[in-house]
């Protein structure tokens, strides 16, 4: 397959990296020729001097703003190629195209999202697994020809995705509630630790860093990706402020006797149980059901090898770590990690690793009388 990439930042680039992989033939271009280059010489694919010589697939990786504009130029460029994108926003785009092609062109068009990322942006941070096991978005209609969407599929697949087709306005009011909406609450909780003592934010444990870990995100690429989904977003934002506005007057003193007024813990019980609720829809591991597992939290030194070593002994187990997560002990060179493994596991987990000499904080069979 020949693939030529117009945009070389972390989409682009990690997309040429595992074409690659599989043996393409890729061609890159992008109006930085430092970003160029160095998709190049990391390996993503080859510069493609006045562009590519008849690819089958273009691919339009640059940031949401342009990418209309480049799709257009690379349908009038490519007459015989299918030109897709990687932008995070659909409906608004195919419109934008639509705008500026003809039907005729427009029929070699579709629209794609692999829903992957990271907080880093660049060619520097491309990796060639990115979308490995990824949900793969293409938005194709009835009058998609077959074989065109058959080979964006086939591109999808060579990178590891998984493929799902889905309208584009469905696609945009997903992604608002699963993507666009969770970075801008990042945002704002990071936001409030500007301008926090240091004392304060010395205490932040895992939690804190779950909840802003992508509000490391580039501010510009982000403003283009709301703006492209605005509508979608504020729909989930109002929502989600009229239940903000209930916890805040919940949490109202009533009287000077420093108490809530009556009925408030029931409104604060309320909105965390609706979060248990959402929370336990998230899909589990590969995109199955949402599993309930045992967790097993070891301490371990923070010294070379430790973590090697513990995920060794668990695999001597022979038990299967379904999840893992790790904190850090403040003030003390001491890591906390919490191994998830299936329930039936838990107790055999536990015993083994307290005979290989690991420390296991109020461990069931400790509590059991067992050790």
């Amino acid at each position: 397959m020949r693939v030529h990439i117009i945009g070389t930042g972390l989409l682009g680039a990690s997309l040429g990296l595992a074409l690659s992989a599989q043996q393409h033939r890729v061609t890159l271009e992008d109006t930085s020729p430092t970003a160029q280059q160095l998709a190049a010489d990391l390996g993503a694919g080859v510069l493609a001097a006045g562009g590519s010589a008849d690819p089958d697939i273009v691919v339009v990786a640059t940031p949401p703003d342009v990418a209309a504009r480049v799709i257009a130029s690379a349908l009038e460029t490519y007459p015989e190629a299918t030109v897709t994108d990687v932008a995070s926003i659909k409906t608004r785009l195919l419109e934008s195209v639509r705008a500026l092609v003809s039907e005729r062109d427009l029929d070699r068009y579709i629209g794609c999202h692999p829903m992957a990322g990271r907080e880093r942006s660049g060619a520097i941070a491309a990796r060639s697994d990115l979308f490995t096991a990824r949900p793969w978005v293409i938005c194709s209609d009835e009058n998609t020809p077959v074989d065109r969407l058959g080979a964006v599929i086939a591109m999808a697949e060579s990178t590891g995705g998984s493929v799902i087709h889905l309208d584009p306005r469905i696609h945009d009011a997903a992604v608002a509630k699963v993507s666009h909406v969770p970075q801008v609450l990042a945002s704002l909780v990071a936001s409030q630790l500007r301008h926090a003592p240091l004392e304060e934010i010395s205490l932040a444990g895992q939690g804190l860093r779950d909840v802003t870990r992508i509000a490391a995100s580039d501010p510009r690429l982000w403003t283009q990706i709301l703006a492209g989904n605005a509508e979608e977003i504020r729909m989930v934002l109002l929502d989600l402020r009229t239940e903000l506005d209930e916890v805040i007057g919940a949490l109202e003193i009533g009287d000077d006797s420093g108490d809530l007024r009556p009925g408030a813990t029931g409104v604060i019980a309320k909105a965390i149980a609706m979060g248990n609720e959402g929370h336990d829809r998230i899909p589990g591991k590969h995109g199955q059901a949402p599993t309930a597992y045992a967790v097993v939290t070891i301490l371990i030194p923070d010294t070379p090898g430790s973590l090697a070593r513990l995920f060794n002994d668990i695999g001597d187990l022979g038990i299967n770590v379904e999840d893992f997560r790790m904190d850090h002990a403040p003030g003390r060179r001491l890591g906390i990690v919490d191994v998830s493994v299936v329930p039936a596991t838990q107790q055999e987990l536990e015993i083994g690793l307290l005979s290989k000499g690991w420390q296991i904080p109020e461990s069931a069979i400790e509590k059991e009388g067992i050790a």
